[in-house]
């Protein structure tokens, strides 16, 4: 259960980083902006600022699940359990919260949290 759980966590982490680099670096992209659902060059200019913030957040859950799962497998494991279990609940609840703003979000909320879901389960499974 252990390496299904590094191997859901690490899936995690990796998509929070792309997340990290669409919001935070590329924002300002036709192409990235359209696929958060923005109407214009202007609303992505005017919202940079915040996308820039809250890709920023990602990349710390980025780092909190890779550090959990690195942790894993050193005399630290029950740190690194406990990281990887904080950060893949909070990644879990932040799917649910995204959801709970629109049903138009379901689709960005899956591909968030069932990754992290996955992980959380064979994290808990392995203890």
């Amino acid at each position: 259960m252990s390496i299904l759980a590094s191997v859901f966590v690490g899936i995690t982490a990796l998509l929070h980083v792309y997340i990290f680099v669409m919001e935070s670096i590329q924002w300002r992209q036709p192409r990235v902006w359209k696929r958060f659902g923005l109407a214009s060059q202007t609303d992505a200019d005017t919202t940079a600022p915040l996308a820039y913030n809250q890709g920023f957040y990602n990349l710390f859950l980025a780092i909190g699940a890779a550090l959990g799962v690195v942790l894993l497998y050193t005399p630290a494991h029950e740190a690194g359990f406990t990281l990887a279990v904080f950060t893949m609940a909070s990644i879990l609840l932040a799917a649910v919260v995204l959801l709970s703003t629109g049903r138009d979000r379901l689709r960005s909320a899956l591909l968030q949290g069932t990754p992290a879901l996955l992980g959380l389960v064979f994290l808990l499974l392995a203890g």
